[in-house]
Protein backbone atom coordinates (compact mmCIF):
# COMPACT_ATOMS: atom_id res chain seq x y z
CA UNK A 1 0.00 0.00 0.00
CA UNK A 2 1.51 2.90 -1.18
CA UNK A 3 -0.15 6.00 1.29
CA UNK A 4 1.65 8.52 0.02
CA UNK A 5 0.69 7.97 -3.77
CA UNK A 6 -3.18 7.48 -2.93
CA UNK A 7 -3.53 10.28 -0.89
CA UNK A 8 -1.67 12.58 -3.48
CA UNK A 9 -4.00 11.03 -6.10
CA UNK A 10 -7.27 12.18 -4.24
CA UNK A 11 -5.93 15.99 -3.48
CA UNK A 12 -2.94 16.23 -6.00
CA UNK A 13 0.84 16.60 -5.12
CA UNK A 14 0.42 19.98 -4.05
CA UNK A 15 -2.24 19.82 -1.49
CA UNK A 16 0.07 16.79 0.24
CA UNK A 17 2.92 16.55 2.32
CA UNK A 18 5.01 14.27 4.67
CA UNK A 19 7.80 17.03 5.47
CA UNK A 20 9.01 16.54 8.68
CA UNK A 21 9.09 20.26 8.89
CA UNK A 22 5.41 20.83 7.60
CA UNK A 23 4.34 18.22 9.99
CA UNK A 24 5.73 19.79 12.98
CA UNK A 25 3.46 22.66 12.47
CA UNK A 26 0.64 20.34 13.49
CA UNK A 27 2.31 18.78 16.59
CA UNK A 28 1.20 21.20 19.05
CA UNK A 29 -0.74 24.25 19.92
CA UNK A 30 -1.49 26.60 22.28
CA UNK A 31 -1.99 24.77 24.96
CA UNK A 32 0.64 22.52 27.23
CA UNK A 33 -0.79 19.01 25.62
CA UNK A 34 1.83 16.88 24.84
CA UNK A 35 3.16 17.21 21.32
CA UNK A 36 2.12 14.43 18.36
CA UNK A 37 3.14 14.40 14.82
CA UNK A 38 1.29 13.67 12.16
CA UNK A 39 2.64 11.05 9.29
CA UNK A 40 0.78 13.02 6.51
CA UNK A 41 -0.80 15.90 5.80
CA UNK A 42 -3.81 16.57 3.10
CA UNK A 43 -5.60 19.18 2.25
CA UNK A 44 -8.74 18.49 0.25
CA UNK A 45 -10.55 21.18 -1.73
CA UNK A 46 -14.33 19.26 -1.69
CA UNK A 47 -16.61 16.72 0.03
CA UNK A 48 -15.82 14.63 -2.40
CA UNK A 49 -12.13 14.66 -1.59
CA UNK A 50 -12.72 14.31 2.29
CA UNK A 51 -15.33 11.07 1.46
CA UNK A 52 -12.23 9.63 -0.62
CA UNK A 53 -9.45 10.56 1.86
CA UNK A 54 -11.23 8.72 4.74
CA UNK A 55 -12.91 5.86 3.16
CA UNK A 56 -9.35 5.16 2.03
CA UNK A 57 -8.55 5.65 5.52
CA UNK A 58 -10.61 3.56 7.11
CA UNK A 59 -10.18 0.03 4.73
CA UNK A 60 -6.53 0.58 5.49
CA UNK A 61 -7.03 1.66 9.48
CA UNK A 62 -5.15 4.81 9.62
CA UNK A 63 -6.32 7.27 11.81
CA UNK A 64 -7.17 10.84 10.90
CA UNK A 65 -7.72 14.05 12.39
CA UNK A 66 -9.75 16.66 11.07
CA UNK A 67 -8.02 20.41 11.42
CA UNK A 68 -10.00 23.64 10.47
CA UNK A 69 -7.98 26.27 11.23
CA UNK A 70 -4.66 27.73 12.12
CA UNK A 71 -5.54 28.10 15.67
CA UNK A 72 -6.10 25.66 18.35
CA UNK A 73 -5.94 25.64 22.38
CA UNK A 74 -6.56 22.76 23.93
CA UNK A 75 -4.96 19.85 22.03
CA UNK A 76 -7.85 19.05 19.99
CA UNK A 77 -6.55 18.64 16.91
CA UNK A 78 -2.82 17.35 18.22
CA UNK A 79 -2.87 13.58 16.80
CA UNK A 80 -2.23 10.92 19.50
CA UNK A 81 -1.85 8.48 17.06
CA UNK A 82 0.06 10.07 13.97
CA UNK A 83 -2.02 9.20 11.10
CA UNK A 84 -3.40 11.92 8.40
CA UNK A 85 -4.09 15.25 9.46
CA UNK A 86 -7.08 16.32 7.59
CA UNK A 87 -6.32 20.36 6.97
CA UNK A 88 -9.92 21.78 5.61
CA UNK A 89 -7.95 25.18 5.11
CA UNK A 90 -8.49 25.17 1.23
CA UNK A 91 -12.25 24.45 1.93
CA UNK A 92 -12.77 28.12 2.84
CA UNK A 93 -16.13 29.53 0.62
CA UNK A 94 -19.06 31.59 1.87
CA UNK A 95 -21.60 29.08 -0.44
CA UNK A 96 -24.69 31.56 -0.16
CA UNK A 97 -25.57 34.49 2.27
CA UNK A 98 -29.79 33.71 2.57
CA UNK A 99 -31.54 37.30 3.45
CA UNK A 100 -34.74 36.12 4.11
CA UNK A 101 -34.07 33.13 6.52
CA UNK A 102 -30.94 35.02 8.29
CA UNK A 103 -28.79 32.01 7.23
CA UNK A 104 -25.26 31.68 6.17
CA UNK A 105 -23.56 28.51 4.18
CA UNK A 106 -20.52 28.05 4.52
CA UNK A 107 -17.47 25.11 4.09
CA UNK A 108 -15.58 24.24 7.20
CA UNK A 109 -12.21 26.15 6.59
CA UNK A 110 -13.84 29.73 6.40
CA UNK A 111 -12.41 32.02 8.95
CA UNK A 112 -13.95 34.54 11.42
CA UNK A 113 -11.79 37.06 9.56
CA UNK A 114 -13.48 36.11 6.30
CA UNK A 115 -17.36 35.55 7.42
CA UNK A 116 -17.64 38.97 9.37
CA UNK A 117 -16.12 40.77 6.66
CA UNK A 118 -18.58 38.92 3.78
CA UNK A 119 -21.43 38.94 6.20
CA UNK A 120 -21.36 43.02 6.55
CA UNK A 121 -21.21 43.45 2.67
CA UNK A 122 -24.66 42.34 3.29
CA UNK A 123 -25.41 43.72 6.41
CA UNK A 124 -25.28 40.92 8.64
CA UNK A 125 -23.36 39.72 11.37
CA UNK A 126 -22.74 36.43 13.25
CA UNK A 127 -23.44 36.65 17.53
CA UNK A 128 -19.97 35.32 18.61
CA UNK A 129 -18.41 34.07 21.12
CA UNK A 130 -15.84 36.89 23.03
CA UNK A 131 -12.70 37.90 20.92
CA UNK A 132 -12.82 34.56 18.71
CA UNK A 133 -9.54 34.95 17.07
CA UNK A 134 -9.40 36.04 13.42
CA UNK A 135 -8.06 33.35 11.49
CA UNK A 136 -10.32 30.34 13.71
CA UNK A 137 -12.53 28.61 12.09
CA UNK A 138 -15.58 29.54 12.30
CA UNK A 139 -17.89 26.66 12.60
CA UNK A 140 -14.54 24.99 14.94
CA UNK A 141 -15.98 27.47 17.42
CA UNK A 142 -19.41 26.51 16.91
CA UNK A 143 -18.78 23.24 17.25
CA UNK A 144 -17.42 23.45 20.40
CA UNK A 145 -20.18 25.20 21.81
CA UNK A 146 -18.27 28.37 22.47
CA UNK A 147 -21.14 30.45 23.91
CA UNK A 148 -22.02 33.74 22.32
CA UNK A 149 -22.08 36.85 24.32
CA UNK A 150 -25.79 37.97 23.25
CA UNK A 151 -27.68 35.64 26.02
CA UNK A 152 -31.22 36.33 24.26
CA UNK A 153 -32.44 32.19 23.46
CA UNK A 154 -32.66 32.77 20.13
CA UNK A 155 -28.94 32.92 19.70
CA UNK A 156 -27.88 30.12 21.90
CA UNK A 157 -27.97 27.35 19.47
CA UNK A 158 -26.80 28.72 15.88
CA UNK A 159 -25.84 25.90 14.14
CA UNK A 160 -28.86 24.35 11.70
CA UNK A 161 -27.91 21.90 8.96
CA UNK A 162 -24.79 20.46 7.87
CA UNK A 163 -23.22 17.86 5.89
CA UNK A 164 -20.66 15.55 7.55
CA UNK A 165 -18.77 12.29 5.99
CA UNK A 166 -18.99 9.50 8.31
CA UNK A 167 -15.80 7.74 9.43
CA UNK A 168 -16.50 5.10 6.87
CA UNK A 169 -16.76 7.92 4.60
CA UNK A 170 -20.37 7.92 3.62
CA UNK A 171 -21.28 11.74 3.13
CA UNK A 172 -24.71 12.89 4.56
CA UNK A 173 -26.75 15.82 5.31
CA UNK A 174 -28.74 16.31 8.44
CA UNK A 175 -31.93 17.94 9.28
CA UNK A 176 -33.68 20.06 6.35
CA UNK A 177 -30.56 20.07 4.28
CA UNK A 178 -31.35 16.34 3.75
CA UNK A 179 -34.12 16.92 1.23
CA UNK A 180 -33.92 16.05 -2.62
CA UNK A 181 -32.80 18.65 -4.78
CA UNK A 182 -31.02 20.39 -1.58
CA UNK A 183 -29.80 23.56 -1.97
CA UNK A 184 -31.84 24.51 -5.03
CA UNK A 185 -34.90 23.07 -3.36
CA UNK A 186 -37.65 24.89 -1.31
CA UNK A 187 -36.13 23.56 1.80
CA UNK A 188 -33.42 26.00 2.86
CA UNK A 189 -31.83 23.72 5.19
CA UNK A 190 -32.57 25.74 8.26
CA UNK A 191 -33.95 22.98 10.47
CA UNK A 192 -30.78 21.15 12.44
CA UNK A 193 -33.27 18.33 13.50
CA UNK A 194 -34.30 14.76 11.72
CA UNK A 195 -34.34 13.11 9.94
CA UNK A 196 -35.39 10.52 12.71
CA UNK A 197 -32.27 11.64 15.00
CA UNK A 198 -30.79 14.80 16.07
CA UNK A 199 -27.53 13.29 14.37
CA UNK A 200 -25.65 16.74 14.79
CA UNK A 201 -25.63 16.61 18.09
CA UNK A 202 -23.37 13.71 17.97
CA UNK A 203 -20.86 15.92 16.33
CA UNK A 204 -20.55 18.95 18.56
CA UNK A 205 -18.29 18.68 21.15
CA UNK A 206 -17.29 15.17 19.66
CA UNK A 207 -13.00 16.86 18.37
CA UNK A 208 -13.50 14.92 15.18
CA UNK A 209 -13.93 11.77 16.66
CA UNK A 210 -17.30 11.09 15.05
CA UNK A 211 -16.76 12.61 11.53
CA UNK A 212 -15.68 15.59 9.46
CA UNK A 213 -18.14 18.40 9.14
CA UNK A 214 -17.91 19.54 5.66
CA UNK A 215 -20.03 22.41 5.82
CA UNK A 216 -22.75 24.02 8.01
CA UNK A 217 -25.70 26.30 7.72
CA UNK A 218 -25.18 29.60 10.38
CA UNK A 219 -27.94 32.00 11.93
CA UNK A 220 -27.33 35.27 11.24
CA UNK A 221 -28.84 38.63 12.36
CA UNK A 222 -29.04 41.94 10.74
CA UNK A 223 -26.21 44.82 11.89
CA UNK A 224 -28.04 46.98 14.52
CA UNK A 225 -29.60 50.07 13.70
CA UNK A 226 -28.37 51.49 16.75
CA UNK A 227 -26.54 50.27 19.90
CA UNK A 228 -26.47 51.70 23.78
CA UNK A 229 -23.09 50.35 25.81
CA UNK A 230 -23.70 50.45 29.51
CA UNK A 231 -20.99 49.68 32.00
CA UNK A 232 -21.17 49.35 35.66
CA UNK A 233 -18.22 48.94 38.18
CA UNK A 234 -19.14 45.72 40.02
CA UNK A 235 -17.62 44.50 44.04
CA UNK A 236 -20.49 42.32 44.83
CA UNK A 237 -21.19 38.96 42.27
CA UNK A 238 -23.80 38.36 44.21
CA UNK A 239 -25.67 41.74 43.92
CA UNK A 240 -25.05 41.95 40.18
CA UNK A 241 -26.42 38.38 40.11
CA UNK A 242 -29.89 39.16 41.41
CA UNK A 243 -29.84 42.24 38.95
CA UNK A 244 -29.17 40.10 35.98
CA UNK A 245 -31.93 37.99 37.07
CA UNK A 246 -34.13 40.90 37.13
CA UNK A 247 -33.87 42.39 34.14
CA UNK A 248 -33.00 39.39 31.50
CA UNK A 249 -35.71 37.36 31.30
CA UNK A 250 -37.60 40.59 30.33
CA UNK A 251 -35.09 40.25 27.40
CA UNK A 252 -33.19 43.28 28.21
CA UNK A 253 -30.20 44.09 26.00
CA UNK A 254 -28.19 41.83 23.97
CA UNK A 255 -24.59 41.29 24.61
CA UNK A 256 -24.31 41.40 28.17
CA UNK A 257 -20.63 40.03 29.82
CA UNK A 258 -18.87 40.22 33.00
CA UNK A 259 -15.36 40.44 33.12
CA UNK A 260 -12.48 40.53 36.14
CA UNK A 261 -9.93 43.30 36.42
CA UNK A 262 -7.15 40.42 34.89
CA UNK A 263 -9.56 39.78 31.52
CA UNK A 264 -10.67 43.05 31.25
CA UNK A 265 -7.25 44.89 31.30
CA UNK A 266 -5.38 42.14 29.15
CA UNK A 267 -8.01 42.55 26.28
CA UNK A 268 -7.82 46.54 26.35
CA UNK A 269 -4.07 46.96 27.12
CA UNK A 270 -2.10 48.35 23.55
CA UNK A 271 1.46 49.39 25.29
CA UNK A 272 2.80 45.93 27.05
CA UNK A 273 3.82 45.49 29.69
CA UNK A 274 2.46 49.08 31.33
CA UNK A 275 -1.07 49.38 29.87
CA UNK A 276 -1.70 45.97 31.28
CA UNK A 277 -0.51 46.34 34.87
CA UNK A 278 -1.70 49.88 35.40
CA UNK A 279 -5.46 48.84 33.66
CA UNK A 280 -5.55 45.81 35.99
CA UNK A 281 -4.99 48.19 39.29
CA UNK A 282 -7.01 50.93 38.30
CA UNK A 283 -10.04 48.92 36.74
CA UNK A 284 -12.98 48.11 39.35
CA UNK A 285 -12.75 44.09 40.67
CA UNK A 286 -15.97 43.15 37.86
CA UNK A 287 -17.43 45.28 34.68
CA UNK A 288 -20.72 44.54 33.82
CA UNK A 289 -20.99 45.10 29.94
CA UNK A 290 -24.48 45.84 28.75
CA UNK A 291 -25.52 46.30 25.44
CA UNK A 292 -28.65 47.32 24.17
CA UNK A 293 -29.73 47.30 20.38
CA UNK A 294 -32.28 48.58 18.15
CA UNK A 295 -32.60 46.48 14.77
CA UNK A 296 -34.23 47.31 11.93
CA UNK A 297 -37.75 47.74 12.64
CA UNK A 298 -38.09 50.71 14.88
CA UNK A 299 -34.94 50.89 16.58
CA UNK A 300 -35.36 54.25 18.84
CA UNK A 301 -38.25 52.64 20.54
CA UNK A 302 -37.02 49.45 21.47
CA UNK A 303 -33.74 51.28 22.92
CA UNK A 304 -36.28 53.74 25.28
CA UNK A 305 -38.30 51.23 26.50
CA UNK A 306 -35.39 48.87 27.64
CA UNK A 307 -33.65 52.17 28.92
CA UNK A 308 -37.27 53.25 30.60
CA UNK A 309 -37.38 49.83 32.16
CA UNK A 310 -33.50 49.65 33.44
CA UNK A 311 -33.89 52.97 35.25
CA UNK A 312 -37.16 52.21 37.23
CA UNK A 313 -35.06 48.94 38.36
CA UNK A 314 -32.42 50.79 39.27
CA UNK A 315 -33.95 53.27 41.19
CA UNK A 316 -36.74 50.90 43.05
CA UNK A 317 -34.56 48.14 43.66
CA UNK A 318 -30.71 48.36 42.63
CA UNK A 319 -30.06 51.71 43.66
CA UNK A 320 -26.03 50.58 44.53
CA UNK A 321 -25.37 49.52 41.00
CA UNK A 322 -24.25 52.34 38.68
CA UNK A 323 -25.03 51.54 35.47
CA UNK A 324 -24.31 54.03 32.69
CA UNK A 325 -22.65 54.88 29.37
CA UNK A 326 -19.08 55.55 31.08
CA UNK A 327 -16.89 53.21 33.36
CA UNK A 328 -15.69 56.17 35.52
CA UNK A 329 -12.28 56.64 35.13
CA UNK A 330 -12.03 54.85 31.76
CA UNK A 331 -13.04 57.69 29.38
CA UNK A 332 -13.77 56.54 25.51
CA UNK A 333 -14.34 52.55 26.56
CA UNK A 334 -17.62 52.47 24.75
CA UNK A 335 -15.50 52.69 21.42
CA UNK A 336 -13.33 49.86 22.26
CA UNK A 337 -15.69 47.69 23.70
CA UNK A 338 -18.30 46.93 21.18
CA UNK A 339 -16.15 46.46 18.03
CA UNK A 340 -14.36 43.70 20.80
CA UNK A 341 -17.83 41.92 20.99
CA UNK A 342 -19.14 42.64 16.96
CA UNK A 343 -15.54 41.62 15.72
CA UNK A 344 -13.03 38.74 15.54
CA UNK A 345 -9.31 39.43 17.37
CA UNK A 346 -7.34 41.28 14.94
CA UNK A 347 -4.74 38.66 12.94
CA UNK A 348 -2.34 41.16 13.43
CA UNK A 349 -2.32 41.75 17.42
CA UNK A 350 -1.17 38.82 19.61
CA UNK A 351 -3.95 37.06 21.03
CA UNK A 352 -5.24 38.74 24.41
CA UNK A 353 -4.79 35.16 26.46
CA UNK A 354 -1.61 34.76 25.70
CA UNK A 355 0.00 38.39 25.65
CA UNK A 356 0.03 37.91 29.39
CA UNK A 357 2.64 35.85 29.93
CA UNK A 358 2.78 33.72 26.29
CA UNK A 359 0.36 31.38 27.07
CA UNK A 360 -3.00 30.59 29.13
CA UNK A 361 -4.74 27.57 30.52
CA UNK A 362 -8.92 28.21 30.60
CA UNK A 363 -11.29 25.90 33.07
CA UNK A 364 -14.71 26.90 32.31
CA UNK A 365 -18.25 24.95 32.77
CA UNK A 366 -22.22 25.83 33.19
CA UNK A 367 -23.49 26.38 36.23
CA UNK A 368 -26.40 28.56 37.54
CA UNK A 369 -26.01 32.21 38.19
CA UNK A 370 -26.17 31.74 42.32
CA UNK A 371 -23.54 29.63 42.08
CA UNK A 372 -21.12 31.61 40.61
CA UNK A 373 -19.58 33.69 43.49
CA UNK A 374 -19.45 30.01 45.29
CA UNK A 375 -17.18 28.97 42.38
CA UNK A 376 -15.33 32.13 42.56
CA UNK A 377 -14.19 31.46 45.79
CA UNK A 378 -13.78 27.91 45.42
CA UNK A 379 -10.78 28.51 42.41
CA UNK A 380 -9.51 31.07 44.39
CA UNK A 381 -8.97 28.67 47.37
CA UNK A 382 -7.62 26.08 45.32
CA UNK A 383 -5.07 28.58 43.70
CA UNK A 384 -3.65 30.04 46.42
CA UNK A 385 -2.83 26.18 48.20
CA UNK A 386 -0.64 26.35 45.00
CA UNK A 387 1.17 29.51 44.96
CA UNK A 388 -1.28 30.52 42.25
CA UNK A 389 -1.63 34.40 42.81
CA UNK A 390 -5.34 35.04 43.49
CA UNK A 391 -4.64 38.54 41.84
CA UNK A 392 -3.36 36.80 38.13
CA UNK A 393 -6.56 34.66 37.61
CA UNK A 394 -8.34 35.95 35.00
CA UNK A 395 -12.02 35.69 35.31
CA UNK A 396 -14.93 35.58 32.69
CA UNK A 397 -18.70 35.29 33.37
CA UNK A 398 -21.05 34.57 30.29
CA UNK A 399 -24.84 35.24 31.53
CA UNK A 400 -27.00 32.76 29.15
CA UNK A 401 -30.37 32.20 28.18
CA UNK A 402 -32.05 34.91 30.32
CA UNK A 403 -29.41 34.08 32.56
CA UNK A 404 -30.85 30.60 33.28
CA UNK A 405 -27.52 29.83 33.30
CA UNK A 406 -24.18 30.86 32.93
CA UNK A 407 -20.60 29.90 32.15
CA UNK A 408 -17.54 30.82 34.48
CA UNK A 409 -14.36 31.13 32.89
CA UNK A 410 -11.35 30.85 34.61
CA UNK A 411 -7.87 31.65 33.19
CA UNK A 412 -4.40 30.80 35.05
CA UNK A 413 -1.36 33.02 32.66
CA UNK A 414 1.86 30.79 32.61
CA UNK A 415 5.08 31.13 30.78
CA UNK A 416 5.40 28.19 28.40
CA UNK A 417 9.35 28.23 28.27
CA UNK A 418 9.52 27.28 32.11
CA UNK A 419 8.64 23.96 32.46
CA UNK A 420 7.79 24.25 36.63
CA UNK A 421 5.10 26.94 35.53
CA UNK A 422 3.93 24.68 33.09
CA UNK A 423 3.84 22.01 35.81
CA UNK A 424 2.08 24.30 38.32
CA UNK A 425 -0.98 25.35 36.10
CA UNK A 426 -1.59 21.65 35.00
CA UNK A 427 -1.16 20.54 38.54
CA UNK A 428 -3.60 23.61 39.60
CA UNK A 429 -6.28 22.69 36.75
CA UNK A 430 -6.35 19.19 37.50
CA UNK A 431 -7.48 19.40 41.00
CA UNK A 432 -9.56 22.18 40.24
CA UNK A 433 -11.61 20.16 37.53
CA UNK A 434 -11.98 17.10 40.44
CA UNK A 435 -13.18 19.79 43.04
CA UNK A 436 -15.52 22.05 40.61
CA UNK A 437 -16.89 18.76 38.95
CA UNK A 438 -17.98 17.43 42.51
CA UNK A 439 -18.96 20.82 43.30
CA UNK A 440 -21.39 20.46 40.56
CA UNK A 441 -19.98 22.04 38.13
CA UNK A 442 -21.27 20.60 34.87
CA UNK A 443 -18.18 20.31 31.90
CA UNK A 444 -19.81 19.95 28.22
CA UNK A 445 -16.52 20.38 26.74
CA UNK A 446 -13.80 18.24 28.35
CA UNK A 447 -10.83 19.07 26.80
CA UNK A 448 -7.30 17.03 27.38
CA UNK A 449 -6.41 15.71 30.65
CA UNK A 450 -10.24 16.88 31.62
CA UNK A 451 -11.63 14.14 29.54
CA UNK A 452 -11.00 11.14 31.83
CA UNK A 453 -12.00 12.97 35.08
CA UNK A 454 -15.39 13.50 33.62
CA UNK A 455 -16.21 10.33 31.89
CA UNK A 456 -15.31 8.37 34.81
CA UNK A 457 -18.07 10.20 36.76
CA UNK A 458 -20.43 9.40 33.71
CA UNK A 459 -20.30 5.42 33.70
CA UNK A 460 -23.32 4.57 31.74
CA UNK A 461 -22.68 7.80 29.85
CA UNK A 462 -19.54 6.95 28.31
CA UNK A 463 -20.61 2.71 27.80
CA UNK A 464 -23.33 4.66 25.19
CA UNK A 465 -20.69 6.84 23.39
CA UNK A 466 -18.49 4.06 23.17
CA UNK A 467 -21.04 1.81 21.60
CA UNK A 468 -22.25 4.60 18.94
CA UNK A 469 -18.91 5.23 18.61
CA UNK A 470 -18.28 0.89 17.37
CA UNK A 471 -21.50 1.59 14.80
CA UNK A 472 -20.09 4.99 13.16
CA UNK A 473 -16.48 4.52 13.65
CA UNK A 474 -15.94 0.45 13.79
CA UNK A 475 -12.39 0.73 13.14
CA UNK A 476 -11.70 3.81 15.12
CA UNK A 477 -10.41 6.17 12.63
CA UNK A 478 -11.38 9.53 13.89
CA UNK A 479 -9.24 11.36 16.24
CA UNK A 480 -8.19 8.06 17.79
CA UNK A 481 -7.33 8.81 21.51
CA UNK A 482 -9.20 11.41 22.34
CA UNK A 483 -12.69 11.62 24.95
CA UNK A 484 -13.23 7.99 25.59
CA UNK A 485 -12.16 6.59 22.84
Amino acid sequence: MDVKAKLSEVVGAENFSDDPNQLQAYATDFSYTPEGVPNYVVKPGSSEEVSRIVTFCNENKIPVVPVSSKIHFYGAAIPKEGGVILDMARMDRVLEIDPDNRRVRFEAGVTWEKLTRELAKEGFRVIMPLTPPAQRSVLTDFMEREEPTNQVYDYGEPLEAMEVVWPTGEQFRMGSASVNGYPDSPSKGGNPSGPGLDFYRFFQCAQGTFGVVTWTNLKIESIPKMDKVLFAPVDDLEYVTEFLYRILPRRIGQEVVLLNNVDLAAMLAEDWPSDYDKLKNTLPPWTLILVLSGLLRRPEEKIAYEENFLAEVLKNEFSDLKLGESLPGFPGLRNKILPMLRKPWPADKPYWKNSVKGACQSLFFHTRPVLAQQFVYLVEEIAARHGYPISEIGMYIQPIEHNRACRPEFNFFYDPDDDAEVAAVRALYNELAKVLLGEGAVFTRPYGELAPIVYEKAASYTAHLKRLKKVFDPNNIMNPGKLCF
